[in-house]
């Protein structure tokens, strides 16, 4: 199993999760052209993708959802409140998921997760194949119980680091966003982040990428410092998701012997 972000911040988001011959899209908040041409950044076009996979109805995740997948005729899974909101328009082939239950979707095994986001049904995904586990977290106020359970096990996580609490505090944003951003339905800061990582089974964790980092109200270094605090001394690999560049392929092997993740 492998995977890559095309991009990742509040300018757009997309991932790429492949198993095998499933290659899904997750969320797609970037124009036709601009996804076409970081796919190709990937050695991929539109139709070598199975399908598209959307977490909630925000802009910089659904954008060009719509477009897409008439354009490509791809299927699309959302939620049924995610599709309530119409921000995709209308879809050639749509599925509906419940936020609970898990589906497949070719060689993968997909567990969505109900997530405290300020959206009308959001969720966020585990990804499985072969007894690998990817989890990816965005766009989440804070971690419950649930959201505990369901990533604590995986072979490599992908969390977002959207901003410091310091830096929003003092910021550029009005007060109204900064309470939103921060607040329990926003976004999650680098302790948060770095909260649950404490959290895992370092035992299966190979990898950690931050995603979703603010250019505003966060940096690099910051993020890394919180991660670094929080995984001591285990040494999974770490990177952080560019918004421009995107990430190049990660892939995960069964094997647990080093060098089971690589390029």
């Amino acid at each position: 199993m492998r995977f890559a972000y095309l991009g990742s911040g509040s300018k757009g988001n997309a991932c790429i999760i492949q198993a095998d011959q499933t290659r899904v899209m997750l969320d797609c908040g970037f124009s036709i052209k601009e996804t076409v041409r970081r796919l190709a950044r990937l050695d991929l076009t539109p139709n070598d993708l199975s399908a598209l996979i959307v977490t909630h109805e925000h802009s910089d995740h659904i954008a060009g959802v719509g477009g897409m997948a008439r354009k490509f005729d791809l299927p699309v899974y959302m939620t049924p409140g995610t599709f309530a909101t119409n921000k995709a328009g209308e879809l050639p082939h749509l599925n509906l998921v419940s936020s609970h239950n898990a589906f497949r979707l070719g060689d993968l095994e997909i567990q969505p997760v109900p997530v405290p986001h300020d959206a009308k049904e959001p969720c966020q995904y585990v990804f499985s194949h072969n007894g690998l586990r990817l989890g990816i977290l965005t766009d989440v106020g804070h971690v419950t119980p649930h959201i505990q359970h369901h990533y604590a096990r995986c072979d490599a996580l992908v969390v977002e680091c959207n901003h410091d609490v310091a830096m929003l505090r003092t910021g550029p944003y009005p007060q109204r966003l900064k309470q939103r951003v921060g607040g329990d339905y926003g976004h999650l800061n680098n302790q948060q982040a770095a909260a649950l990582l404490s959290q895992v089974d370092f035992n299966r964790l190979k990898m950690v990428m931050a995603v979703h980092i603010s250019d505003k109200n966060n940096s690099k270094n910051l993020v890394q410092s919180a991660l670094s605090e929080a995984l001591k001394e285990h040494q999974p690999h770490v990177q952080l998701a560019d918004q421009q560049e995107g990430t190049p392929w990660w892939c995960l092997r069964t094997q647990s012997a080093p060098g089971a993740l690589a390029l």
